[in-house]
């Protein structure tokens, strides 16, 4: 493994922190130290990496001199990048002209990764809210924008955007993964898997954020079985929990979010099943309500103490599937 679970890249998410100061200026247009004062914060919970969310900050929409600003902002803060994740900004927008521009800012986000010494930029398919998802008290209670299924030509035009923004980052030595998400052509394992399996680069993978799945109101598969078909592409990790109850009486299903160790997902024996795939990438903790940074910080330390627990034995396996490999090639050559 080339991480150990202290020095695993585990960085906080900024879903929970606004694009507008308290004073209503634009994060985007707001002073260097109206940043730190947001990264002090993560930093103080605990987080030596952040994942860079364009939902509070856009990166790629920075100018070279504001980005080296970023930057040593980041150093002062004693942050890393883990990620930078580009929302709901999806390249295959209905709107034509909404598309190409998505795939114009994800290329420039993946420009200014590079400088930002980060590793990974994930992206997705996801659209923004409705205005029925804004006004929910959770926006997953209510549906969202949808890839038309079956539509061959839209897949394509998925498949060569993709492509382009994975050569991109290829050639910046970064990854480019994609978040599952309902509803888009990264909404199945299949579908997440056919789909970077056309893109066909090897530095394109799969954020397998199952908890954007088994929160929704409405029958979902185990989670299990939305992990194990990826595993094997995955580069990146949002990492959330939900509380899910079904009543067969009425029909309803009910969510809501819930720290990593208390859902339905069980991470433990995800990250166990993800390390024994071969698994080594960043990871970000997620938590939508409340006082999200500081359950992010929990889940985080979850996140180590189960590492700790999991690496030793997985780099064990993997050492004695080795000799006995070894083995079988020695008695084939005598």
């Amino acid at each position: 493994m080339s991480h150990t679970a202290q020095d695993w890249p585990i960085g906080a998410a900024l879903l929970q922190f606004p694009n507008t100061t308290r004073d209503g200026r634009s994060v985007q247009d707001a002073p260097a130290d109206s940043w730190k004062s947001v990264l002090d914060e993560v930093a103080a919970e605990g987080f030596d990496h952040v994942d860079l969310t364009d939902s509070w900050l856009l990166p790629g929409d920075l100018p070279p001199e504001r980005l080296a600003e970023l930057s040593r902002t980041l150093k002062e803060s004693g942050l890393g990048v883990s990620a930078i994740s580009v929302i709901r900004r999806s390249v295959i927008d209905p709107d034509p002209g909404t598309a190409t521009a998505n795939l114009d800012h994800l290329l420039r986000t993946i420009d200014a990764a590079a400088e930002l010494g980060t590793t990974v930029v994930c992206t997705g398919l996801h659209r923004p809210l409705t205005e029925n998802q804004r006004r929910a008290v959770w926006f997953w209670h209510e549906p969202g924008g949808a890839d038309p299924a079956g539509d061959e030509r839209t897949w394509a035009l998925a498949v060569a955007r993709l492509r382009t923004a994975g050569r991109r980052a290829a050639e910046l030595g970064l990854r480019l993964s994609l978040e599952m998400y309902e509803d888009t052509y990264l909404g199945t394992p299949e579908s997440a898997v056919r789909l970077v399996t056309d893109i066909g680069l090897p530095n394109v993978g799969i954020n397998p954020d199952i908890g954007n799945l088994v929160r929704l109101h409405r029958p979902t598969p185990h989670w299990e079985d939305l992990l194990r078909p990826v595993l094997p592409y995955i580069n990146y990790w949002h990492i959330k929990n939900y509380h899910r109850d079904f009543d067969p009486a009425t029909g309803a299903y009910f969510t809501v979010p819930a720290p990593a160790e208390g859902g339905v997902i069980d991470y433990r024996l995800a990250l166990e099943l993800a390390l024994e795939a071969g698994f080594d990438g960043p990871i970000c903790t997620e938590h939508y309500g409340g006082d999200g940074l500081g359950v992010s910080a929990r889940n985080r330390d979850y996140l180590r103490r189960v590492l700790a627990a999991k690496l030793p034995a997985v780099a064990a396996a993997r050492s004695v599937a080795e000799a006995d490999r070894a083995a079988v090639d020695g008695a084939g050559r005598s």
